[in-house]
């Protein structure tokens, strides 16, 4: 398999081959998130019994999928956000600090983050 070949999170050098698996993808993308103004948390993707709930920090990859195709890399988040905060603009700061994560971290692009406000969260007084 020839670098022009591999997958964009493969890279094929003459010693080897460097793969990046979606786990870790996610947990840079979880990183980046949860620095995000207005974040509480990541949710998981599935909602149970219609209520969101604040993934613990090691199940943070939960709140993530990674799709990697032939030639990008798409992230499918699921957040929790601040009540009282613009939802759009809280959204569209986790798109951009996500894909400038990946992309630095990795070299690898990032062809689009998708972000699913799973619930908003009244902080405690």
């Amino acid at each position: 398999m020839s670098d022009q070949t591999a997958p964009p999170n493969t890279r094929v050098l003459p010693d080897g081959k460097i793969e990046v698996l979606p786990r870790a993808i996610a947990t840079i993308t979880a990183h980046a998130v949860l620095q995000c103004y207005g974040v509480v948390g990541m949710a998981p993707r599935n909602l149970r019994e219609g209520v969101a709930q604040v993934l613990h920090r090691e199940d943070q990859h939960k709140g993530i999928e990674v799709h990697i195709g032939e030639d990008e890399i798409a992230i499918d988040l699921y957040v929790i956000i601040e009540y009282g905060t613009r939802i759009v603009e809280v959204a569209r700061n986790v798109q951009e600090n996500v894909q400038y994560a990946v992309e630095r971290a990795l070299g690898l692009p990032v062809s689009r983050v998708n972000v699913r406000v799973q619930g908003v969260r009244i902080s405690d007084m």
